[in-house]
C-alpha cells in the first residue's frame, strides 16, 4: 500500500545545517527540531494514525523553486523526514530493516516548492519469496565493507 506525504516549501539542506552547526551546536539542534516538528505536523494531518510495521520503500520528489542548491545538499533533508516519521510513530525505526530502499528525484516549480514523499509498505518477505520475488539479500548475496587498510594490505592504490 502507498501513502503520500506532502511537505510545503523547502527543507534545510546540508549546507544550512553545517552553517548552523558551525555557528553554535544548539542552533543546529534547534534547526533539526523545528524542521522535524513541521514534518511531524504534516504527517499527523495527512497520514492520520498510520503505523507501519513492515519494511518500506521511500520515494522522495524534491520540488525546488530554482536550481541554485545542489541535489545532494537538498536530499540531505531526508534525514529530517525519516527521523520525524520515527518520532511520530509512523515508522518503527529508520534502520536497514525498516527502510529497504529510497530514491530521490528533483523538479523545479517556482510557485509551489515542496517535498513529496511516497511511502510504499512492502509485503512480508516470506510472501515475496513464495511469489518468486527475491531481494539481493534473499538471493544470498553478501556485501563486504572495505576500508582503506584492507585495500592497502592488498597493495591496491587508494
Amino acid at each position: 500500500m502507498e501513502h503520500k506525504l506532502i511537505i510545503p516549501g523547502t527543507l534545510p539542506g546540508l549546507n544550512e545545517y553545517i552553517s548552523a552547526e558551525r555557528t553554535n551546536k544548539h542552533k543546529a539542534a534547534t534547526l533539526k527540531r523545528q524542521t522535524e516538528r513541521l514534518i511531524s505536523l504534516m504527517a499527523a494531518t495527512q497520514l492520520k494514525g498510520l503505523r507501519l510495521s513492515r519494511p518500506v520503500i521511500m520515494r522522495y520528489l524534491w520540488i525546488e523553486p530554482n536550481r541554485r542548491r545542489d541535489k545532494d545538499n537538498i536530499a540531505f533533508a531526508k534525514k529530517f523526514v525519516q527521523d520525524a516519521l520515527v518520532s511520530s510513530g509512523i515508522l518503527q525505526d529508520d534502520d536497514w530493516r525498516q527502510i529497504e530502499h529510497f530514491t530521490d528525484d528533483f523538479q523545479v516549480d517556482a510557485k509551489n516548492p515542496r517535498v513529496e514523499v511516497v511511502i510504499t509498505e512492502l509485503q512480508d518477505r516470506r510472501k515475496q519469496m513464495a511469489k518468486g520475488t527475491k531481494s539481493n539479500t534473499a538471493k544470498g548475496e553478501k556485501y563486504e565493507s572495505k576500508n582503506l587498510d584492507s585495500y592497502r594490505a592488498k597493495g591496491l592504490k587508494t
